[in-house]
């Protein structure tokens, strides 16, 4: 069973920046990798992804400023976020995808906002 451990989130001034990190029990070679957040009363939305090929897909809301990666040597994907607004804060939480079927999350990261 895969396991994810994110790391990195904190409380950071408006517009300013956080590196987020999902490390791997084993290989996320064969899985698409996921960012999603989830805020207070609010549903979890997809913030990034990244596939095997490495092709990404990025929220609306979150282009131009995150930017995710992968490591399959390291067994971690990367979350870099620049430009942080108050509505980005949000627990974030990664995600392994095999197929069409969820893999694994992890239990997730804070990221605040605010100055």
């Amino acid at each position: 069973q895969l396991n994810l451990v994110e790391s990195g989130g904190g409380l950071v001034q408006p517009g300013g920046s956080l590196r987020l990190s999902c490390a791997a029990s084993g290989s996320i070679s064969w899985f698409n990798m996921g960012w999603y957040r989830q805020a207070p009363g609010k549903q979890r939305e997809l913030v990034a992804e990244i596939t095997t090929g490495r092709s990404t897909n990025y929220a609306d809301s979150v282009k131009g400023r995150f930017t995710i990666s992968r490591d399959n040597a390291k067994r971690t994907v990367y979350l870099q976020m620049n430009g942080l607004r108050p509505e980005d804060t949000a627990v974030y939480l990664c995600n392994a995808v095999l197929g069409l079927s969820s893999a694994a999350w992890g239990r997730g990261t804070q990221v605040t906002v605010s100055s």
